[in-house]
């Protein structure tokens, strides 16, 4: 209660004794200056409460738990390949790699189905993916053909990994302005899954790394430099999964896994290759057509000239 008040009041049971006439009035007065009082009581303590609740309060803080989990599966493939290499299994740490593309190519179709979409997330596949389709591919091809080349052997598993870490920095920083439709240079997991298989194959035919040392140091610079360039590759993110597909379409997911199970080293390895070798060729592709289409308009410009 303010000191004004209290002034009012007093005043007010003194002009009350002197005109008994202003007793009632008085009366109603005091009880309407009591309960602004109150109501000033009760908002300075509300305001106490909300200051208690306010920036300076904890509140609770949690993740997403089910896409971070085939985040945490694609990261413990990948290193678990990169233990399998150097027990030299080079079979298995391949296979690892395509089992970590696999949950990596989850978690994000998760999160978007289940709207559980987070900063914390986005961070922690980018880190792992560095680990999955960066470190673990370099060591491994490195462990299996590269280290018989000495220094070149792994400066050149070097430039994979450093290519590995430019490209996710970059993704990250164009995350709202790209395309969608598209990929800015060839994804980590693409790359990973070209060298994976490369090694996968080349055991399956009972071939050693030393014997393609200049294969490998030629594929895992190359598949590098693909993930730096500006070359586009389709990104298939524009798939629609939740709507209804025809009955054709389930047909055709048993025959790709049909496909894929013949041979799946010889398999894996063909369809990456293309996936990697489509960018460039498509690109070759536009540049023609956009060369043809300037000659054509240029021919027009001159005929009108004319």
């Amino acid at each position: 209660m303010s000191d004004k008040k209290l002034v009012n009041i007093t005043s007010m049971k003194k002009d009350s004794k002197n005109n008994p006439g202003k007793r009632a009035e008085d009366h109603k007065a005091s009880l309407g200056t009591s309960q602004d009082s109150s109501q000033d009581f009760s908002q300075d303590s509300s305001d106490a409460f909300s200051q208690d609740k306010g920036p300076g309060a904890k509140r609770r803080r949690g993740i997403y738990l089910l896409p971070n989990l085939f985040t945490t599966a694609c990261l413990f493939a990948g290193f678990y390949a990169i233990v399998a290499a150097m027990s030299d299994r080079f079979e298995a740490a391949a296979v690892a790699i395509f089992v970590a593309m696999v949950m990596d190519g989850l978690d994000g179709r998760v999160a978007r189905l289940t709207n559980t979409q987070s900063d914390f997330g986005a961070q922690y596949d980018s880190l792992a993916d560095m680990v999955s389709f960066g470190l673990a591919p370099a060591l491994i091809v490195f462990e299996w053909s590269l280290s018989g080349l000495g220094k070149l052997g792994w400066l050149a598993a070097f430039v994979y990994t450093a290519c590995t870490a430019l490209r996710l920095a970059r993704f990250n920083t164009q995350v709202g302005t790209a395309d969608k439709g598209y990929f800015q240079g060839l994804a980590s997991p693409a790359a990973a899954a070209v060298v994976a298989g490369m090694i996968w194959i080349s055991n399956d035919y009972q071939m050693s790394g030393a014997e393609l040392k200049i294969p490998a140091i030629i594929v895992t610079v190359a598949v590098g430099l693909l993930m730096v360039s500006n070359i586009r590759y389709r990104s298939f993110k524009d798939l629609d999964l939740k709507g209804k597909v025809p009955f054709v379409a389930i047909l055709a997911v048993v025959l790709v896994f049909v496909f894929i199970s013949t041979d799946p080293p010889l398999v894996l390895f063909g369809i990456f290759t293309l996936y990697a070798l489509s960018g460039p060729l498509l690109t070759l592709k536009d540049i023609r057509a956009k060369r043809a289409e300037r000659k054509a308009n240029s021919k027009a410009n001159q005929e009108q000239n004319k």
